[in-house]
């Protein structure tokens, strides 16, 4: 990216920002000399003058309201959040060949999958927001996937929670569009590798479709998966993010862009 979208100095919060998608979104921003705060329980040891780490369960509105003074404190302001934080287990609603157990959806796994991925985004669009709003200016950015618009097997409660996210982006941008904040989301679909798929995450999404870990992987990479012929790159989702920073998409919101590889409706 270059220097056209003009967003040096600006402050962002990105959650969840210490691998994967909000890694790279952070190493992007940072780029464009704008000052980062990375909400994450884990510190992955990233240094840089303008990046700030503040560890933050984002269900926890405590955490969350305190580490978004802390930005202020230390930045000055806040110009835009990126909700990125999330968590995504395989489980199916009924497993006929061993019910109620571990493959298959219970209680604390889909309250677990809903607090991130749902009261998260919540709690720290409502902090982030209270202070766009007051400003009369600002972007808040919504992670949703390709799951939310078309189901995922073995993957119901996530795509549950990512099918909310497009609906709290349209809702808040008709909320919050007469004090000059735009809100937007992004639905990522097949990436690169992340640092999320785990062993434990491929095994079990490999029980929920009957295939072997090895299989799973293949469909990663498969070339036939995405009309384009390949994987996303992290990077193309970090420069997305950094032109809905930008004035450059000053009227642009309430949308969710997907950015699948044309695998994706809508």
């Amino acid at each position: 990216m270059t220097d056209w979208l003009n967003i040096a100095g600006k402050t962002v919060i990105v959650t969840g920002a210490s691998s994967g998608i909000g890694k790279a979104i952070v190493d992007e921003l940072l780029s464009l000399k704008v000052k980062v705060a990375n909400f994450d329980l884990t510190d992955n040891g990233e240094k840089h003058e303008n990046l700030l780490f503040q560890k933050v369960d984002v269900t926890s509105r405590e955490q969350v309201e305190a580490s978004v003074a802390a930005v202020v404190e230390h930045f000055g302001t806040v110009d835009a959040v990126v909700n990125n934080a999330g968590i995504n287990i395989p489980r199916l609603l009924v497993d006929p060949k061993d019910p109620h157990g571990q493959y298959e959806l219970d209680d604390a796994t889909f309250e677990k999958i809903t607090m991130i991925n749902q009261k998260g985004l919540y709690l720290v669009s409502q902090a982030v927001g209270r202070l766009l709003v007051a400003k009369k200016k600002g972007v808040i950015i919504n992670m949703a996937s390709e799951a939310g618009l078309e189901g995922s097997e073995g993957q119901s409660a996530y795509a549950g929670t990512k099918a909310a996210v497009y609906s709290y982006t349209r809702s808040w941008a008709k909320e919050l569009g007469k004090y000059g904040v735009r809100v937007v989301g992004i639905a990522p679909g097949i990436m690169e590798a992340t640092g999320l798929r785990t062993l434990a995450y491929e095994e079990a999404l490999g029980y929920t479709r009957g295939k072997t870990v090895e299989e799973i992987r293949a469909g990663y990479a498969s070339t036939t998966t995405t009309p384009l012929g390949r994987s996303g790159k992290l990077s193309e989702v970090a420069d997305l993010v950094a032109y809905y920073i930008s004035d450059r998409s000053s009227y642009i919101t309430g949308i969710t862009t997907n950015v699948a590889g044309g695998k994706t409706r809508g």
